[in-house]
């Protein structure tokens, strides 16, 4: 892989590059960011489960402020990453002078769209879709599909559902341009798992990158173009894998550092997890040299935590670009595909974070009552919407609820006569585009539990 075809400033699908300025106010990759700010997709994280499903306290993260950091991380890895190969390389300095702003841009931008596709009630959200399309009230539904579309919907994954909404327009709703119209560069650095749902056996080779799937079968085609335009390397010719985009590996590792020190931090805040040794796990991971004056005094243990998590994730990512430029060579190679965080030297440490951040976090009680109720929100939404599309008679209560579906997630218009599969995808569509509460209520209202207020 080469830097230059890596970093493509082309927009999606097949848009010419602009004609050059010479200073422009905003580069391309800047206006990637600002395009995913402004959509009203990401808009919805606001309202979308990062650890505590429908929080009632207002300094416990949700998916956007989540997203918003791994953001301003993944900016600070990608111009130090890419500052490091500058200043190692004067070839690579004299090709591309902008490389570390263009780098630092990019993983930026795809750091900011990394969870746009995650469905209500956090990561149980996909299981709940998966659990659903898995059970006896789906099969009816589904028995037409080939395996491959339905493990993409027996699998939900929120990755493949993101790629889909930066790269998908509805036909009703076109532009001239599909999806956010990104540039390829940042498709590419979003795609941590650069391949289907279901390939042979034989083509797996293994790694990071395989070990959730990026692009559903109605994206195979989409995503083979972003692959060749970018000069990604096929891991065979005909499984549909690649290896990765090499600023990938700085957008996992950005999301990777913020949802593991920043779940603790919001874990120790809950009093879900004691501060006093969630405290001192972290300054542990900081590693301070004996005898070294704190520059102030702490009237609120909150305060330390701020101050010690801010300068943790300064040294991780001082750690995390260094790796990643020591392995830069092997990663354009398509012969490294580990997650950079192993690398780190308070690895064992962040291991722990983990754990803990497991066992007394995302197994507490409130966070598993809420989300076992969403496994009965998401199932109930996608059967009854089911059951009403695929209704041969038509009767009453199908028109009621088809009403309630806008029309680009609905087979009507230019969409009629989409498959099975197309229109189950559109109601996926629907449904994990949602965000917790509007999802609760639908399912109140549509089960006569409780009508919509003004009533």
């Amino acid at each position: 892989m080469q830097w230059p075809r890596l970093l493509s400033q082309r927009r999606f699908p097949d848009q010419q590059l602009p004609p050059p300025t010479a200073a422009p106010v905003r580069g391309a990759f800047v206006q990637d960011y600002d395009r995913v700010v402004f959509s009203s997709a990401f808009r919805r994280l606001q309202r979308k489960t990062q650890v505590m499903p429908l929080p009632e306290t207002d300094f416990v993260h949700t998916r956007l402020t989540h997203s918003l950091e791994t953001a301003v991380v993944g900016r600070s890895l990608g111009r130090l990453a890419a500052r490091l190969l500058l200043d190692a390389d004067a070839e690579l300095a004299a090709a591309l002078p902008n490389f570390d702003q263009d780098c630092g841009d990019i993983v930026a931008a795809a750091c900011l769209a990394h969870d746009i596709g995650n469905p209500p009630f956090g990561h149980s959200g996909e299981d709940a879709i998966s659990a659903y399309f898995a059970s006896r009230s789906a099969e009816r539904f589904i028995t037409g599909l080939s395996a491959a579309q339905q493990a993409d919907l027996q699998h939900f994954e929120g990755n493949a559902a993101g790629f889909r909404i930066l790269t998908h327009t509805y036909p009703a709703h076109s532009t001239g341009t599909a999806g956010l119209g990104l540039t390829y560069a940042t498709l590419g650095a979003f795609t941590k798992y650069p391949r289907p749902s279901v390939v042979a056996e034989a083509a797996r080779i293994g790694g990071t990158s395989e070990k959730k799937y990026g692009h559903f079968q109605a994206e195979n085609a989409r995503f083979r173009h972003v692959a060749e335009e970018l000069g990604l390397l096929p891991k065979d010719n005909a499984s549909g894998f690649y290896h990765r985009h090499p600023l990938a590996f700085l957008v996992e590792a950005a999301d990777d550092l913020c949802y593991r020190i920043i779940d603790f931090e919001d874990g120790l805040k809950l009093g879900l997890i004691d501060h006093e040794s969630g405290l001192r796990l972290l300054r542990q991971m900081l590693n301070d040299p004996p005898g070294r004056q704190a520059s102030v005094q702490w009237h609120d243990w909150r305060e330390e935590l701020g101050y010690v998590r801010a300068r943790l994730i300064g040294k991780l990512v001082a750690e995390v670009a260094a790796s990643f430029a020591r392995h830069a060579e092997a990663i354009l190679a398509g012969q490294y595909d580990q997650p950079l965080i192993k690398e780190l030297s308070c690895w064992a440490d962040l291991k722990e974070v983990e754990r803990l951040s497991i066992s007394r976090l995302y197994r507490s009680r409130p966070v598993l009552e809420i989300e076992a109720a969403g496994f009965e929100v998401l199932g109930g939404l996608l059967d009854a919407f089911l059951c009403a599309i695929f209704d041969s008679r038509a009767n009453h209560r199908s028109r009621k609820l088809l009403d309630l579906l806008p029309e680009q997630f609905r087979a009507v218009g230019p969409q009629a006569g989409a498959s099975a599969y197309e229109q189950i995808l559109l109601l996926t569509d629907y449904v994990s585009g949602l965000t917790d509460q509007n999802a609760l209520s639908l399912y109140k209202t549509i089960k006569g539990i409780e009508l919509p207020k003004g009533f």
